[in-house]
Order: structure tokens, then C-alpha cells, then sequence
């Protein structure tokens, strides 16, 4: 992923450990969790604690972890006011990712539902690779997406936050078993 010569960031104290916010003139451009799979290089962005949309992004995820979201409400109402800018993704990554966006709080979907949510039923794999490249955690809520059978499955901030996630919006789902091998 493509980002902004103009990002810029600020961290935050999640739940479930620091979260890095970025932003740059298009939008919200980033929420990643310390640690997380595909996390950009970020060493050439700028730190600015006063960025108006890393205000507003930090405020609607402290409200997210104060459960101040309305039950049922999708990323779409929630974020009516904050720009996003996913253009660093592929065309496909896009749709996913706005797909996403749909499934509304403490509401869940299996990635074959999702794949034929978005006119490619067949394209399950590619689907949740393009979750897994999900550059907003969160705010694009890639963690409301279970196997077939409503079981967790990996998630690129570690399985223990999807978990986390989904138990704070009070969503179904199955743990899987663990093994004793």
C-alpha cells in the first residue's frame, strides 16, 4: 500500500494496547494496532497531536471503547463526517473494504457472504486477503468477519483482539477448540 508523502500520525492508548492513527490531506488513512500484520513503515511521517482528523478519529474510537455506539449503527453513520482515504488499495481491496463498512455493530458475516456482497462469490480467498490489508482497524470493522460456521479466524491484529472486538459489540461467534498436540 501507497501512502502520502504528507502523513502524518499520532498514537493512542486502546483497550488492547497502542493504536497509530495516520492521516494525510485526503483522510484518515490508518488505525493499526502495535504489532499488526502489513503495519507501514513509518518512520518518515510526521507526529501531529493537533491534526483535526486525528482529533475526530481518536474521539469516535474512544466512543467505540466506551460502547457509545449505537447498537446496529454501521461504520457508514458512525463516520458520516470523517473522511477516509483508501486510495492506496487496489480497486478490489476498495470494495472490500467499503463492503465492510456495511456490516453494522454486533452484527457479523462469513467472507463468502461478504465475496457475494460485493458481485464476486467466487473470490472468498481474495476477499479475505483484502481484509487482512484493511489499513483502518476498527473504524473499517474487518474483525466482524467469521468463518463459515461463525467460528474466528485470523485477523491481522492478533485473534485475541478480534475476540476482544466482537465480545465489546456483544456479536455471536465460536472459538474454536484448541488442540492439545
Amino acid at each position: 500500500m501507497q501512502y502520502h508523502p504528507d502523513t502524518c500520525l499520532k498514537t493512542l492508548q486502546s483497550p488492547w494496547g497502542l493504536l497509530t492513527l495516520a492521516a494525510n490531506a485526503k483522510g484518515l488513512c490508518g488505525v493499526w494496532f502495535e504489532n499488526q500484520k502489513h503495519f507501514p513503515d513509518t518512520q518518515s511521517w510526521t507526529v501531529d497531536k493537533h491534526n483535526p482528523l486525528l482529533l475526530q478519529a481518536e474521539q469516535i474510537l474512544e466512543q467505540f471503547f466506551q460502547q457509545k455506539w449505537p447498537k446496529g449503527s454501521s461504520a457508514h453513520t458512525v463516520l458520516k463526517k470523517l473522511p477516509l482515504d483508501t486510495s492506496g488499495g487496489t480497486p478490489f481491496q476498495q470494495a472490500v473494504w467499503q463492503a465492510l463498512m456495511s456490516i453494522p455493530m454486533g452484527r457479523t458475516c462469513s467472507y463468502g457472504e461478504l465475496a457475494a456482497a460485493i458481485g464476486r462469490p467466487r473470490a472468498v480467498r481474495a476477499v479475505g486477503t483484502a481484509i487482512s490489508r484493511n489499513p483502518i482497524s476498527i473504524l473499517i470493522p474487518c474483525h466482524r468477519v467469521l468463518g463459515t460456521q461463525g467460528q474466528l479466524t485470523g485477523y491481522a491484529g492478533g485473534e485475541w483482539r478480534k475476540q476482544a472486538l466482537l465480545t465489546l459489540e456483544n456479536a455471536n461467534f465460536t472459538v474454536k477448540a484448541s488442540s492439545n498436540r
